[in-house]
């Protein structure tokens, strides 16, 4: 018997950006790989990774470009923030600096993405701290890439929200800034067909 090609119903495209050295790296690898990786190198343009996680009921894929945080770079990483369902904006709360320019971060997500996009704030800190209600970004978490505390959480509460957006119809499949792709036997237009559809959930933020 052959194998079936996929075991996901969709490909959700993620960028995660924000300053260098908060932990961007450390954050994507410890997501995919479940391991802290130490002494992580700074990133050079972009790196890639991917997981299959389960949300709402549907195999999701998610692809994650990890951007790089250095100012001689933006120019290439803007480039990889089109057509992206979701943006994690990552800041290190024992850095002041980082959590100052998240403001300049969240300006290229809404620019250069399209309107819909999930934009999640998550700060890499052993520290509770409360959401920066005046960036108008709906969710933030506190993430330990150490120990995992909260990484998956960052990454299913943003895929939530984007399969939200699917449902209620504000997010068009057909349209390639989407940044979501369903696979072919799919229901076309964006929809679930009503006797598929899974509860609807909400962030929890």
């Amino acid at each position: 018997m052959t194998a079936a090609p996929y075991n996901y119903s969709y490909i959700f495209k993620y960028i995660i950006i924000g300053d260098m050295g908060v932990g961007k790296s450390c954050l994507l690898h410890q997501f995919t790989e479940k391991k802290f990786m130490a002494d992580c190198p700074h990133t050079i343009g972009v790196e890639f990774g991917t997981r299959i996680m389960e949300v709402n009921g549907q195999k999701v894929k998610l692809q994650i470009w990890d951007t790089a945080g250095q100012e001689r770079f933006r120019a290439v990483t803007r480039s990889y923030y089109r057509g992206a369902a979701g943006a994690l904006m990552v800041y290190d709360i024992t850095r002041r600096s980082t959590y100052n320019h998240l403001s300049s971060w969240l300006t290229d997500a809404r620019n250069l993405t399209n309107p819909n996009t999930v934009n999640h704030l998550l700060n890499i800190s052993y520290k509770y701290i409360k959401p920066l209600t005046h960036l108008n970004v709906r969710c933030s978490l506190t993430a330990s890439v150490i120990y995992g505390e909260n990484v998956e959480e960052a990454f299913l509460e943003a895929a939530k929200r984007i399969y939200q957006n699917i449902q209620d119809g504000s997010l068009d499949l057909n349209a390639a800034e989407s940044g979501v792709q369903h696979k072919p036997s799919a229901p076309q237009g964006g929809r679930l067909n009503a006797d598929s559809q899974p509860p609807k959930e909400g962030c929890s933020c």
